[in-house]
C-alpha cells in the first residue's frame, strides 16, 4: 500500500480529513524549501503538494503565478524539485509528496526518465494539469510502472462521462476544483461543493480532495464535512509574499496549524 493510500486509511479510521498544502519549490528561494516542508509537517499536514515552477501556467491565478516567477528567477526547475524531495526523504519517510505542475518540464526530461527519477527520490504522486485523462495514456503507464499515483482534476462543469473516465484512470485521490476559474479566484459555495462531491463519489471510489477558494479554517472544516481532503494553495503562498526567507517557514507553519486545528475541532 502506497504512502498516499496509508494516509487516507489512517485518517478514515481517525474520522479526520487530510490537509494538503501547496507550495512552489524555489519560493522565496531554493534553500527555504526544506525548512518550509518541515514546518508543514510539524503543523499537522497529511500530504504535501510541491509546485514545479513553470513559465506558462494555465490553471494558476496571479498569486501562484508570481510564486513560479520568483522561483524561476532563482533558476529553479524540475530537477531541483526532485533534489528537494530527496533531501526531505532523508529525514521523513512517511509524509506523502505529490508534484503538481505542467507537462512541458516532464516531456523535456522524458516520461520514463521522469518516472524513474521521481520514484528514486521518493515522490508518491503527480498531478499534471495539462495531461487530461483522454491524452495521458503514456503518463499513466509510466507512473503505474513505478508505483506512482496519477492524480486527475474534476471541476463543477465535469460531466458524468468525464467523472467515469477519471474514475478509471485516477490513483491516490481525485482533486476537485471547486471554482470555475483559476487558483485563488472567487468565493467557494460549500453547499454546491457538497452536491458535486456526492455526484463524484457515485463513480469515484478513491478519496476526493477539494481545492481552489479555501482560505481559512472555517471553510476548510465545512468542505471537510463531505470531502476526504482539503487542498490550500493561494492563501499559503500569500504568506510567502508577506514574508522573507528568514521567517517564511514560521509564518506558513502558524497559518497551517491554525487551519489544522479548525478542521479537527469538534
Amino acid at each position: 500500500m502506497s504512502r498516499i493510500d496509508q494516509t487516507f486509511v489512517r485518517l478514515a479510521q481517525e474520522g479526520r480529513r487530510a490537509l494538503i498544502p501547496f507550495v512552489t519549490v524555489g519560493d522565496p528561494n531554493l534553500a527555504s524549501a526544506l525548512p518550509i516542508m518541515r514546518a508543514l509537517v510539524q503543523a499537522g499536514v497529511d500530504i504535501i503538494e510541491l509546485g514545479v515552477p513553470f513559465s506558462d501556467p494555465m490553471a494558476d491565478g496571479p498569486v501562484i503565478q508570481r510564486a513560479s516567477e520568483r522561483a524561476l528567477n532563482h533558476g529553479v526547475g524540475l530537477r531541483d524539485v526532485l533534489a528537494c524531495v530527496r533531501q526531505f526523504r532523508a529525514e521523513n519517510q512517511t509524509t506523502p509528496i505529490v508534484l503538481m505542475g505542467y507537462a512541458n518540464p516532464i516531456e523535456r526530461m522524458g516520461l520514463d526518465a521522469f518516472a524513474e527519477a521521481a520514484q528514486t527520490v521518493g515522490v508518491d504522486g503527480v498531478l499534471v494539469v495539462d495531461y487530461p485523462p483522454e491524452e495521458s495514456e503514456r503518463l499513466l503507464a509510466a507512473m503505474d510502472a513505478k508505483g506512482l499515483a496519477t492524480i486527475y482534476l474534476l471541476s463543477p462543469t465535469s460531466t458524468t462521462e468525464r467523472i467515469k473516465l477519471v474514475a478509471k484512470c485516477a490513483r491516490g485521490y481525485v482533486y476537485y476544483v471547486s471554482l470555475k476559474g483559476v487558483t485563488g479566484a472567487g468565493h467557494i459555495d460549500t453547499d454546491e461543493v457538497a452536491r458535486k462531491i456526492a455526484e463524484i463519489k457515485q463513480h469515484v471510489k478513491i478519496p476526493v480532495g477539494v481545492g481552489f477558494g479555501i482560505r481559512d479554517g472555517a471553510t476548510a472544516k465545512a468542505v471537510g464535512a463531505t470531502a476526504d481532503a482539503v487542498v490550500i494553495g493561494s492563501r499559503i503562498v500569500q504568506e510567502f509574499e508577506a514574508s522573507d526567507a528568514s521567517n517564511v517557514a514560521a509564518r506558513v507553519g502558524k497559518l497551517v496549524a491554525e487551519i489544522r486545528h479548525a478542521m479537527d475541532a469538534p
